[in-house]
């Protein structure tokens, strides 16, 4: 079920009252079920929602959310936080990406998970991006770094204090993190 807090509807609901009448709101989902998910909420205007989209009663307006996207929206949290500077709109998903491999999953999959979705987003605001090359006999998981990564001068920082904290918090198994990277050839690194 998704759930819009009375912060986030009375701010709708403000906004919606500079639309034309009968404006709702519309929520999709983009690439669902993959790590460059993301969601996209629009005015809608009278008559323009899709006859399949399934309608969210707010009291003052309606949400019509995309068919397609409603189970990547399961338990999904729309919310806003009033600031002395505004407001900060967050949209929580938790089944946006997909969902987590099972604790009995290969541990390949579990790991290619948390790169996926907790990693790769860390290190794409620094134009980074890790990849799994291997995971030893010993569990220790063997990183391939590129974009901004590669031949950075704080690799050893985000390695050992950014990634490596990271797996062994969701993947206690880890014993450590392996950079197979040459960061030696690394051409026009972030930093």
């Amino acid at each position: 079920m998704l759930t819009i807090t009375p912060s986030a509807r009375d701010y709708f609901s403000r906004l919606l009252e500079t639309q034309p009448d009968q404006t709702n709101l519309r929520l999709a989902t983009l690439n669902a079920g993959t790590p460059a998910a993301d969601v996209s909420l629009n005015y809608c205007p009278p008559d323009t929602e899709h006859e399949s989209d399934e309608p969210v009663d707010c009291q003052a307006f309606i949400l019509f959310v995309e068919e397609q996207s409603m189970r990547a929206l399961e338990g999904a949290q729309i919310d806003f936080e009033s600031t002395e500077t505004g407001g900060e709109l967050s949209i929580r998903a938790p089944g946006l990406k997909g969902q987590a491999p099972d604790a009995d999953a290969p541990i390949g999959d579990r790991v290619q998970w948390v790169i996926d979705t907790r990693i790769n987003p860390m290190v794409a605001s620094h134009g980074g991006q890790v990849s799994l090359v291997d995971i030893t006999a010993e569990n220790d998981v063997v990183l391939q770094f590129g974009g901004g990564c590669h031949g950075c001068s704080m690799i050893d920082v985000t390695l050992k204090q950014g990634i490596e904290t990271t797996l062994q918090e969701q993947l206690p198994e880890i014993r450590g993190v392996i950079d197979a990277t040459d960061h030696s050839e690394g051409q026009n690194p972030f930093y």
